[in-house]
């Protein structure tokens, strides 16, 4: 009790060093998108080899959050986290000395092994470290770093690559991580949980190859089609290992993923609503930029730019809403946020033909904000409703069922853009004015879709009153 009181009064310490964590994890993941021409030009690598210096990151990304989750019901906060930036500094070290293209996506693997721990951990750390009363403003601000890395990431990736070379990003954060290291040693508990009972490693793995498995099957299929070999036999595999892994679940005692977590209704809802927002979010911000360069005729940098004010927004947003989370509880913010993101994913579907740009940064302002009210309150809430020895396993879960939907949403979206431009026909939308950008008018409309299918599962989340948590 003792160790638990002093660590929460450590509030603004713990948030100075998880902000940057995050802040630095989000960046990673797409501040190399810009400057792939520049490193395919040195290493005479094609536009497939290159996709890996994304994917081999978001692979490893996506299958390693459930585990950490995990794996901090048993292992200390302290440990986990300097393990975590060890070999995230690790990694980028090896891409910033990389002499081929091989030896950068190993790099970039190796930091996605160690960045997949940052933001499970962070929302553990401010679920275990904070007053329940602060609980949701200290989400708040963590989601803040998310949405601020989201939209500069490949601003700073184009600017400082321009200026000093790719391999700068890299130094950047092998720098940031060797500098948050005595930090995070400092305020993170070095106690760990008391956790009991076996540890089902290979759970794990199977639902890591399920989760990496189907993000790579529907990649490919972006890349080659669903009919290459590459994306339905990842996807066929993927279906395989979800099946073993279910089957496995149902028979052990103590498997990887509790089925009790899934039999709370607010836990339940949670993981699908958020998967389902995180979709749509990250699918806008890979569209809007596309359609503002292919479509309103921007430069690519000035597209880049369209993404700032939803950012901003964000950041500024998030612990407020965070507080109100607090105050109001759950519900009410997450059915204003969906109603939000299917009203904007419309507008964007309908107003974002024509020379201007400035209607694709309202609508992805407005999806932005939609987002955060979603998210912030509802991984409050399903951290609120699960039992402290469930806690990590299911953040765990919860997160990686948020980069997975963000993973395969732009996948899936990409490939809706990439059939209806070749298909040539006008937009589904009667609203669409025009015939130009109908397909990216098309996947905005689906992207509505989604929200609304959302918006039917949370109305199903029962009210959770402030005083409960």
């Amino acid at each position: 009790m003792t160790s638990t009181t002093r660590r929460t009064s450590s509030g603004p310490a713990l948030l100075a060093v998880l902000v940057p964590a995050m802040l630095a994890t989000v960046v990673t993941s797409d501040m190399v998108n810009l400057m792939l021409p520049s490193i395919g030009a040195e290493f005479g690598a094609s536009e497939a080899e290159l996709a890996w210096v994304v994917t081999g990151f978001l692979l490893v990304f996506s299958v390693g959050i459930p585990f950490y989750g995990r794996i901090s019901d048993r292992v200390a906060l302290r440990s986990l986290f300097a393990f975590a930036l060890l070999t995230y500094a690790a990694g980028s070290l090896v891409c910033a000395l990389a002499p081929a293209l091989p030896v950068l996506v190993l790099g970039r693997i190796v930091m996605g092994v160690g960045a997949a721990a940052i933001p499970v951990l962070s929302i553990i750390a401010v679920t275990r470290l904070l007053p329940a009363a602060r609980r949701g403003t200290g989400i708040g601000v963590v989601s803040a770093a998310t949405g601020v890395g989201t939209a500069a990431g490949p601003a700073i990736g184009a600017g400082i690559g321009q200026l000093l070379g790719w391999p700068a990003l890299f130094w950047l954060m092998f720098a940031v991580a060797l500098v948050l290291l005595p930090a995070a040693w400092r305020v993170l508990p070095g106690e760990p949980p008391a956790g009991t009972g076996r540890f089902d490693v290979w759970g794990g793995v199977l639902l890591g190859l399920a989760a990496g498995l189907l993000l790579y099957g529907i990649t490919q299929a972006q890349v080659a089609g669903f009919s290459a070999p590459s994306s339905w036999a990842g996807l066929a595999a993927a279906v395989v290992a979800g099946a073993l892994f279910g089957r496995r679940t149902a028979r052990l005692a103590q498997p990887f993923v509790p089925p009790a977590l899934f039999s709370n209704r607010v836990y339940r809802i949670a993981v699908l609503v958020a998967s389902l927002a995180m979709a749509v979010n990250l699918g806008a911000l890979v569209l809007v930029p596309l359609l503002v360069v292919d479509v309103n005729g921007l430069a690519p940098g000035a597209g880049a730019l369209v993404m700032i004010p939803a950012g901003i927004a964000v950041a500024g947003l998030s612990p407020v809403i965070g507080r109100l989370a607090d105050r109001i509880g759950t519900r009410p913010l997450v059915l204003i946020g969906l109603g939000a993101v299917a009203l904007f994913a419309l507008f964007l579907s309908t107003f974002t033909t024509g020379a201007s740009a400035v209607p694709a940064g309202v609508g992805t302002l407005g999806l932005s904000v939609g987002v955060i009210l979603v998210l912030t309150p509802i991984i409050s809430a399903a951290a609120s409703a699960l039992p402290p020895e469930q806690v990590g396993v299911g953040l765990g879960i919860l997160q990686g069922a948020q980069f997975l939907g963000a993973g395969t949403g732009p996948a899936l979206l990409g490939v809706l853009v990439s059939a209806r431009l070749q298909s040539g026909s006008g937009a589904v939308n009667p609203l669409f004015p025009g015939h130009e950008g109908a397909a990216f008018s098309d996947a905005f409309l689906a992207m509505a879709a989604v929200a609304v299918l959302a918006l039917i599962v949370a109305f199903r989340m029962r009210p959770d009153p402030a005083s409960a948590t």
